[in-house]
């Protein structure tokens, strides 16, 4: 099937050469997080450096990495992706075939969504699964479309600050109060674990302290947000232990690129660590095969200092 992929498949992604493509694999600002999620892993590590190095030091066990795919949609748009079904049956294929953590997201029009959930009954697993925050009634309507397929319902805070989704569709900036009213019916309906993606602010941090979800999920959307400038390096390094009291996991994702940035996000206090545009890209270059290589090469391999 022909192709057009908008990466540019740099030997470092590192969002020099994407600056500002958006619909694309860029970000806003010039790439101004996007470029900031790459490099300051290298930074909070030399901030951390004995933290890292006592997590370095842990027998093998205390050390395996969680990782998953981010939940990226609009193949089409953003990726260049030829048909929107085929990108979520092959990525969710693969993913669930190299053995990463699977994850789908929402998108507009609502085929996105439900093209995600497809391609998880596909291979007959589950997911977490990150919804737009729409009015709670159209989230609990998702939430359903879902429920066979979940294993943790999420909603993606920050996206209501989307730039390609703007004036598409109503999403709303949700308060503790409407967050909790999803919580409870995931909780209550569904009995599965409830999670907030997009925690990258101070005023986040005073959510997850008021709704106590079962995952804070550190992300600022790849740096495709407008939001505050900075790194979710900087933030997971500076507020991971606010964080933890409140919730029973931490996630981040942002910038992620080699294995000791797998273990510096474990190191300073991730769950787990998801990875959006190397695993696409990799599947766009290569399929199956190559995606696998980059787990290989990210998460499987021994940590080297």
């Amino acid at each position: 099937m022909e192709t057009n992929y908008k990466c540019h498949f740099c030997g470092s992604c590192n969002g020099q050469a994407c600056k500002s493509e958006l619909p694309g694999m860029g970000g806003v600002r010039d790439n101004e997080n996007f470029i900031l999620n790459v490099s300051d892993w290298e930074k909070v590590r030399r901030e951390y450096s004995e933290k890292i190095d006592e997590f370095l030091d842990q027998p093998v066990e205390f050390r395996i990495p969680h990782i998953a795919i981010a939940p990226i949609t609009g193949a089409i748009e953003n990726i260049g992706f030829a048909d929107e079904r085929n990108y979520y049956a092959e990525i969710v294929a693969a993913s669930k075939n190299v053995g990463i953590g699977l994850c789908i997201g929402d998108g507009y029009p609502d085929e996105k969504l439900k093209f995600g959930i497809e391609a998880i009954r596909g291979v007959e697993s589950t997911a977490a699964v990150f919804i737009k925050p729409y009015e709670n009634h159209r989230i609990i309507e998702r939430i359903g479309w879902s429920s066979e397929i979940a294993s943790i319902i999420g909603i993606d805070i920050d996206s209501y600050n989307i730039l390609t989704m703007r004036n598409m569709v109503n999403l709303e900036k949700k308060s503790a109060e409407q967050l909790m009213e999803i919580q409870d019916f995931v909780h209550d309906k569904l009995g599965l674990p409830f999670a907030i993606k997009g925690i990258f602010t101070e005023d986040d941090i005073k959510l997850v302290e008021q709704v106590q979800p079962d995952i804070a999920y550190i992300s600022n959307h790849g740096g495709r947000i407008d939001t505050r400038t900075g790194s979710t390096a900087e933030f997971l390094a500076h507020h991971a232990d606010e964080l933890k009291p409140n919730c029973h996991s931490v996630w981040v994702d942002g910038g992620i690129r080699s294995p000791l940035d797998i273990a510096t996000a474990h190191a300073l206090g991730a769950d787990r660590v998801l990875i959006g545009r190397p695993f696409v890209t990799a599947l766009c270059r290569g399929g199956e095969s190559a995606l696998c290589g980059k787990v290989l090469e990210l998460a499987l391999i021994q940590y080297a200092r």
